[in-house]
């Protein structure tokens, strides 16, 4: 029986959001993905008609016309076709461009919006639909022809006058430019020098605890000399110190309001190492929907591109319940809490939350991927600390006099754990140490001195940005909306404008030079001030109070008459980008290397190229110093040989003649017993630093370091584990043996399921297959004792020689030679055995079957090619995203 046509045709954006939908809606409705936009300004010119009051020429996307056809068919045999993109400006445009594209009448196309993916939420709005909202159009329109204009005439100049390639645009050149100021501050910032005083004291009872110097007469003072602390400690050296003064008072800290779209960002970049444009990709997943047991498909979360602080009633509603029966009626406070969202904000939708709290991380966990799990635990538990009780820490404070001058102490603890128990906010800045809790101390009692402890201080510039610091002060500079941020971010990385070093962003050489001329030539175009002025514009064309082709004039006559005269002025000039000059030295020619780009990214080159064209991958300094030599430690790219993947080890900078290598990263902190550099396991997240000395009572062994648990032999080692000598050092070895654990792993799976075919198969050519398998092994194992031959990084063919000549690997090669040999004398006299035996009956078999299994083996080659390039178009897919 034919499936009757549905009357209703419902239009979302991903084929994810359409099937959650879909499974909500009864059988009349039709739910289709339109994929995004299907008609945008062309990508080979201009596309707007800036002489004809700036018309624009929008044409359906190359590539999509198969799906514009089948949506156009079915919105024909609809009765009603239902836009059901994104809430914001930009989904209001793509249902314009929709309604425009598939020819329908203001009857026919309704609007609806769902802030959450629910089956509540999805039934009441096809219930209640409305007209699409032209001032949102009109807004995103003139953000989309704005940002055109200034993307399309000024990178062609960027292009002439720097390298094609280049880009500028309305927001990102801002960006930018808030990244360059901030390394020019740290650049010009010197630094000052204080000091700070803290005396060693006890108490009646023997209890040892410090106070810092305060001031003197009642007036805070900070020495600023060495002279000034002595002069200081010999004034108080004979006084007696006694407790003036105990105040003890509860303080109470207060939750965070739930996340909009730069905090989330924000913290996910701090918590999860997650950059903003994959946490919003994650993000896009958990609204449209995820299958989770005994629910079905669920929207998880909130519409995720938002800044407001709003809740609803219902929502808060569920989230006291839930405080209170998991946490008891404590935790609530005693009003539902209202945050108020920062003046300027669009508030068009909720804050970011779960759309359901009793589905706790926990319960879902197994129905999430990982990145998945952790973000929706982030969202969840930031809703539900704000809208727990504040945490109450005891706080005491403390001052001590001695003669004129005091000291002062202070310690908290936390009393109540309110909010706390779920979520604590995180910060850019790294966390003070915490004071150590205070003996019990009476006002009047009179404590014993027993030292000083006088520490030298310099003023610290301000840190370099982060992904979630740029972010934050672009939102408090009002430059961009939420949906712009992680694309912003992106793209001045992904132009290499700027770079990461470790998790900060750091100006390239390139983006000194575009910023330069921006700032010469465009001064509007990077002026803070003047953007966050515009991004206050078009939300007045969305809020219907300015006409948006007006707000393209008013902009568009400065700029076009600014740009005509900086190419006049600029005519014949050409801005070089300076190179890059490194500390490393060219293994041929002894010159300083410098950093280049090309298609693969950044790498190093000899600058004396095309007379010497010698190039290795790029070499990032590290904090701390060899645990060997105590010389500087690097961070090296290799590419493994067998897969083609890159991985990165750190090793000395002397490395291969310092032996020293290890996959674990350096951190800044040196160990505080014996001084020496401390490492962690390398991976995302937080992971606590550790101790490789072994003379050092700190000292964390390999078994307890989160390693994979491996057999000697494999480790190739007879000394330690894990490729670790006896001092407790990796080798040079563990970066070969490490980095082909996983291709190994593969090999052996192939190997078993290879060894169950054969077992069936003919035996007719067993003996040369035992030759050649024998012969293979024989020299899979040379090459496998050439210390830098194939997953050892290269550093130059001089030191792989050297390496390869070593007595130990002599010794071992020599050993599986022995082996090998005595293996393949066995294989080869079975292998004759069984052929003798086997013979007759296998040739008849052979000649009957020759021409079936060519077919055959035709079919399978045909098929597996066909799956190992679907494969690895995925692969490469994923590891590009």
């Amino acid at each position: 029986m034919a499936k009757k046509a549905a009357r209703n045709l419902v239009i979302v954006e991903s084929p994810a959001k359409a099937k959650t939908i879909g499974k909500y809606l009864g059988p009349d409705y039709e739910v289709r993905a339109s994929m995004g936009h299907l008609r945008d300004l062309p990508k080979s010119k201009l596309g707007v008609d800036v002489e004809h009051d700036f018309e624009p020429n929008y044409r359906p996307i190359r590539g999509k016309e198969e799906l514009i056809n089948e949506l156009k068919k079915l919105s024909k045999a609809s009765d009603t076709v239902y836009l059901a993109t994104d809430p914001d400006r930009e989904g209001e445009a793509i249902s314009w461009h929709l309604k425009n594209l598939l020819d329908l009448s203001d009857e026919k196309a309704k609007r609806v919006t769902f802030n959450e993916i629910t089956r509540k939420v999805v039934t009441e709005s096809i219930h209640h639909p409305r007209e699409i909202d032209q001032d949102l159009v009109d807004a995103q329109q003139a953000r989309r022809i704005l940002d055109r204009i200034v993307g399309y005439e000024l990178s062609p100049l960027l292009w002439k006058k720097i390298r094609r390639g280049l880009s500028a645009g309305r927001v990102q050149s801002v960006a930018m430019r808030l990244v360059a100021d901030r390394e020019k501050e740290i650049k010009d910032f010197v630094p000052q020098e204080y000091w700070t005083l803290d005396a060693l004291l006890k108490n009646d009872g023997g209890v040892p605890f410090r106070a810092r110097y305060y001031g003197k007469d009642g007036k805070k003072y900070e020495p600023a000399s060495q002279e000034e602390v002595s002069a200081i400690q010999a004034e108080v050296q004979g006084l007696p110190f006694a407790v003036k003064s105990v105040k003890r008072t509860d303080k109470q800290r207060s939750p965070a309001p739930p996340f909009t779209t730069s905090t989330m960002q924000q913290d996910a970049s701090r918590k999860l190492n997650m950059t903003p444009r994959r946490t919003m990709a994650i993000a896009q997943q958990l609204y449209e929907g995820v299958d989770i047991t005994g629910e079905g498909t669920v929207g998880l979360i909130t519409y995720m591109r938002t800044d407001s602080l709003r809740i609803s009633d219902e929502a808060q509603a569920a989230a006291r319940s839930f405080v209170t029966g998991r946490y008891g009626a404590g935790y609530c406070p005693a009003a539902p809490r209202q945050y108020k969202t920062k003046a300027g904000a669009q508030d068009a939708h909720e804050a970011i939350r779960p759309s359901d709290v009793d589905l706790t991380p926990e319960r879902v966990k197994s129905d999430l991927t990982s990145e998945q799990y952790r973000l929706y635990r982030l969202i969840w538990s930031r809703f539900l600390a704000s809208q727990m009780s504040n945490a109450v820490y005891d706080s005491v404070s403390v001052e001590l006099g001695a003669g004129a001058h005091s000291f002062r102490a202070s310690a908290s603890s936390l009393k109540f754990a309110g909010y706390t128990a779920v979520y604590e906010e995180s910060r850019d800045d790294e966390k003070e140490e915490k004071a150590p809790a205070l003996p019990p101390l009476a006002q009047g009692e009179v404590v014993t001195l027993t030292g000083f402890d006088p520490a030298q201080h310099f003023t610290q510039p301000p840190a370099r940005f982060t992904d979630a610091s740029l972010i934050r002060a672009m939102e408090e500079n009002g430059i961009g909306r939420p949906s712009t941020y992680a694309p912003t971010v992106s793209t001045i990385l992904d132009r290499e404008y700027v770079i990461k070093d470790g998790k900060y962003l750091k100006m390239t050489p390139l983006g000194d030079v575009v910023n330069g001329l921006m700032c010469d030539r465009f001064k509007d175009i990077v002026d803070v001030k003047f953007t966050a002025h515009m991004e206050e514009e078009l939300d007045e064309v969305e809020s219907g109070k300015l006409p948006w082709k007006q707000l393209l004039r008013q902009f568009y006559g400065g700029f076009e008459s600014n740009l005509h005269q900086v190419e006049k002025d600029m005519e014949g000039v050409y801005l070089k980008v300076p190179d890059e000059v490194t500390e490393e030295k060219c293994d041929l020619c002894g010159r300083n290397m410098v950093i280049k780009s090309g298609r693969f990214g950044r790498f190093l080159a000899c600058p004396g190229y095309p007379e010497c064209k010698f190039t290795k991958p790029l070499v990032v300094e590290m904090p701390g110093r060899c645990p060997v030599c105590g010389g500087r430690l690097m961070k090296r790219t290799g590419i493994s040989k067998k897969s083609g993947k890159q991985y990165n080890y750190y090793c000395c900078e002397k490395f291969p003649t310092c032996s020293f290598v290890t996959f674990d990263v350096p951190v800044k902190d040196d160990c505080p017993v014996c001084g020496h550099t401390m490492f962690k396991k390398s991976g995302r997240g937080f992971k606590r630093p550790f101790c490789i000395n072994p003379a050092c009572e700190n000292f964390l062994p390999e078994d307890q370091r989160g390693y994979p648990k491996r057999t000697a032999a494999s480790d190739g080692t007879e000394s330690g584990t894990n490729g670790t000598a006896a001092d407790g050092q990796p080798t040079s070895e563990t970066v070969q043996t490490e980095a082909s654990d996983k291709p190994t792993a593969k090999k052996t799976a192939t190997a078993k399921k290879t060894a169950a075919k054969k077992s069936t198969a003919k035996k007719t050519g067993t003996t040369k297959t035992a030759a050649k398998k024998s012969t293979a092994k024989t020299a899979a194992k040379k090459t496998s004792s050439a210390s830098t031959t194939e997953e050892t990084p290269t550093v130059t063919k001089a030191a792989a020689k050297q390496a390869s000549t070593e007595e130990a690997a002599e010794a071992s090669t020599a050993a599986e030679k022995a082996t090998t040999k005595k293996a393949t004398a066995s294989r080869k006299a079975a292998a004759e055995r069984t052929t003798t035996k086997k013979a007759t009956t296998t040739k008849k078999a052979t000649t009957a079957k020759k021409a079936a299994e060519k077919a055959t083996t035709a079919k399978k080659t045909a098929a597996t090619k066909k799956a190992t390039t679907s494969a690895a178009k995925k692969a490469d897919a994923e590891t590009e995203e």
